[in-house]
This record gives structure tokens, sequence and C-alpha cells, in this order.
């Protein structure tokens, strides 16, 4: 990367420094938009946040840079059918060196009129959330993959701070919530949570196989349970078998039932987990890790309502929902014959789709206040708030482990800001103090983190740990400089 382009990103990061942490987001808003814009050459930049909001009203919240009234108008114009709308709706970023030449937008009245050329437009956050936009270029030729880059991680870094000032009650689950049953363990307010929650309630009330399909971790056991308290048997028991959990030799055994004597560890009849279900629900998680043995007693008992315990030639009759989990796809293992295709088609009656974390990004602050609550109260520990800082980053980290990695990091960081006396959680009781040598950083939160810590230990270095100098010389208040001390982990030399 050339040395221009690592001097404006440097400035990008630096002039963002402190204002993450202050109660109004706008300033940061602005500030990024404007050094976004600097960083790339872009000629003009905008930035309108939506939040589900009809796209050709005005924004709840809009912002301009280096654009007159009359801009900001056109750029409105074209929400309702053109660029913008095209980012918002796909969730992807809009690049093109001339949209006056572009078959997607040439005949975009508003485009033909204002010649508009070189076009850079990442959404912000989730879909309908909002967006970034750039416009025309100091330099010719298009905006490149760097610039790209650079604008998608601007745009996720400043989509926790730009749900602050969207306007309250506009959640799309709350009715969905008000009339469905056990919810409560799947925290969110995203578009795609409501479009999960819309799937529940029309799959629960009829007595069919479900399969659960997402990544571990995601939360399909709480949807399942979710199912059954919506669904005809809620008065019946719910009944879970993980069968990745078991050894093979005994699968069977738990899910079906064992006389006495049937193998070598049954001492005494073993009621499976079919009979325990009676009446109510079984889900059946990880069903792509059942042996091809118990897949085709699974078959028979789906096909017939029958099943014969081990050691027993007397046929017994099921009466329990089934609903199947998986995180593999079961399509790709029937094809390569580690699933059976009779089976999967059985219990793909009707399959539901639980979207992974990184498609609701406004769910993980929900998540994570509930997350803080059920850990303080399972633990007896203060019910500690989240600093900015701590908030800010939960939200920009990426979470592979999905809801689960979430809940666990708040719980730990919760244990440990009490346990040090902490008045609230901060960043580093989440995910440890930094220390400056961590490598490559993966997102521009973690890359202005990197560089405040950097200044700071300078600075406290420099001036002996005098907190006072450095408050003045790095120009926050001393409040604020201990606050970030903590953060960063960093503690005085002996």
């Amino acid at each position: 990367m050339e040395e221009s382009r690592l001097r404006a990103e440097r400035d990008l990061y630096r002039g963002l420094l402190g204002l993450a942490a202050a109660d109004d987001v706008r300033p940061l808003l602005v500030e990024a938009l404007r050094r976004a814009a600097r960083a790339t050459g872009a000629r003009q930049g905008y930035l309108a946040l939506y939040g589900g909001a009809p796209l050709e009203a005005e924004p709840p919240f809009w912002l301009a840079h280096d654009c007159t009234e009359d801009d900001v108008r056109e750029l409105r114009t074209r929400l309702s059918a053109g660029i913008v709308r095209r980012a918002l709706e796909r969730s992807e970023t809009i690049s093109t060196a001339a949209a006056i030449e572009d078959p997607r937008f040439m005949r975009r009245p508003s485009v033909t009129l204002q010649g508009i050329r070189a076009v850079l437009c990442a959404p912000v956050g989730d879909a309908r959330v909002g967006v970034l936009y750039l416009q025309g270029r100091d330099a010719p030729g298009p905006f490149d993959d760097d610039d790209r880059r650079l604008l998608e991680d601007v745009a996720r870094e400043v989509a926790p701070y730009a749900r602050r000032l969207l306007p309250a009650g506009g959640d799309p689950t709350a009715e969905l919530r008000a009339r469905l049953h056990g919810l409560e363990g799947l925290a969110g307010r995203s578009p795609a949570l409501a479009a999960t929650f819309r799937q529940l309630a029309m799959v629960a009330p009829l007595d069919v196989t479900v399969l659960l399909r997402g990544p571990s971790g995601v939360g399909k056991t709480a949807l399942a349970r979710a199912i059954h308290a919506n669904g005809p048997r809620r008065d019946g028991p719910f009944v879970e078998l993980n069968c990745a959990a078991l050894p093979e030799a005994l699968i069977e055994s738990e899910l079906f039932g064992a006389e006495r004597g049937a193998h070598s560890t049954a001492d005494r009849a073993v009621e499976g987990k079919v009979a325990a279900a009676e009446g109510g629900t079984l889900l059946l998680d990880e069903i792509g890790e059942l042996p091809l043995t118990a897949q085709a007693k699974l078959l028979q008992l789906l096909q017939s309502r029958t099943y014969y315990r081990l050691g027993d030639a007397t046929p017994r009759r099921a009466d329990a929902r089934v609903i199947a989990a998986s995180h593999v796809d079961l399509e790709a293992a029937v094809r390569a014959k580690r699933f059976r295709e009779d089976l999967y088609y059985r219990v793909a009656v009707m399959p539901l789709d639980v979207p992974p974390l990184s498609a609701r990004a406004g769910d993980v602050e929900p998540i994570a206040e509930a997350a803080r609550a059920a850990a303080a109260a399972r633990h007896g520990l203060p019910a500690l708030a989240f600093s900015p800082d701590a908030a800010a980053s939960l939200a920009a980290a990426r979470w592979p482990g999905q809801v689960r990695q979430l809940a666990h990091a708040v719980e730990a960081g919760l244990i440990r800001a009490a346990g040090s006396g902490a008045a609230r959680i901060e960043r580093a009781h989440l995910f440890g103090a930094d220390d400056g040598d961590g490598g490559e950083p993966t997102s521009l939160h973690d890359a202005t983190r990197r560089f405040q810590r950097t200044m700071l230990a300078r600075a406290l270095d420099e001036e002996g740990w005098n907190v006072s100098a450095v408050a003045r010389r790095l120009e926050v208040s001393r409040s604020r400089l201990n606050e970030m001390i903590r953060g960063f982990g960093l503690t005085r030399p002996a």
C-alpha cells in the first residue's frame, strides 16, 4: 500500500480517537464520514440512517460532506430506485466506475442528469439500518479495492454508534413477541430474527417434523423450545438428545431404550428418549452425526410411528413430535452417502433456517444485555453496566461461536469486572488487556484501539505517569483518562 494511503488511514484512526466514548455520537459520525471521504479521495459523502423506515421518506438521521442541499435532495431521490436502495436491500457494497455508463443505473434520471461517475456505497450494519455513500473522485479512475475495504470497515465500526441515533420503537419482533410464547431465550430485534419468528409462528401449530438449520451456538435449541411452547403439544414434555454427545454404541439405547441385558451396560430396563417425549416434543440435536444404523431405525419411527427397544421383539407406539437440528449441510451429507436420502426428506418436511449472528449484527447489544443480567442473577453478582467502549467492542467483534460465544464472553467479563471491584464492565474485562503486538488488526475498531493504547502508554511513560499532565497533553478529562487506563489494562511500573 502506498505511503500516502497509509498516512490517510492513519489520519482516519487518529481523528476518531476519544470520540467513541462520548455520549453524543454525532461528532464521531461527522468525523468518520469526512475522513473516509478524504482517505478515498471522494468529492462528496453522505450518511443516511433508516432503521427499517421507508426508503422513500426522509431518513430519521442523515448528514452530508461537501454536499449542497440540492445534492442531498438528489441523493434522496435515488433512494427509491437507485444505487442506495440496491445496497440496502441486498446488504452489499455497490461500487461502480461510472454510474452513467453502468447498465444497473444508467437509466436512472438522476444519474443521467448529473452525469454521475465513480460511486462507492456501503450498508451500515444490518440491511435497512443505513448507508455510507461516496461519490466522485479527485483522482482519475474508479474507487479501488482498498477504498472499498476502508469504507466497509468504517461502515461496520460506526454501526453500533449509528443505531443509538435511530428512533425507539422500531422493533420488528415486538408484535410477534406479544403473541408467541417462549421467546424469552431469543434476545434481539433485527429484521432477520423477526423473519425467523414469522417462520416459527407458521410451523409451530402444525404437528409436522421441523428441521432447524444453522451454525452451532446460534440458538437452535431455544428455537425448538419456542416451537414446542406454541404447538399443539405444549402441555407435554420437551426432551432433547444431542446425537453428537454419545458414543455410537449407546445412541440407539438412549433414543429407543433397552431391555435388561440388551447390552453390557444395561443392568436394568432403560427408557429411551422417544418414550420420555410421549405426548410432547423430541429434539434430535446434531442429527447429522447419527450413525447409519441408527438412521435406519429413526426412519422407521418417522414412517410408521413405531419402534423397538433394544433386546425387545415387541413394537411400541410412538406419539411425539420430532424436531431435528443440524449445523451440518445435510444435503451435502446425502451426496457424500453419510446421511440417508429417504431420512433427509422425512426430517426436512418443514426446514427453518436460523440466521447466524453476522446476519443480525443489531442483535449483539440486546443479547449481551440479556446475558449480563442472566449471569448476574446466576452468580449473585451486581449487574454492572457496559462502558461505551466495551459495548462498542462487543458490537464490532466477530463471533464465530455465535450467541453461545457472545454470552460466555459477557459472563466472563462480568465475573472479572466484579472480582476486580470495577464500577462497570470494560473492554479489557471482556477481551483481555491489549498488548499492542497482536498481529495485523482485524478491524478499524481494533486498529483505532491499538493506536489509542500506544499513544496513551507513550504519553504516560514520557510524563512519568503524571495523570494531570497526560490529560492536558491528550486534551481529555482526568476521569476519561483514568477510564482509558483501566480499559487498556495499563499499570504503572513498580
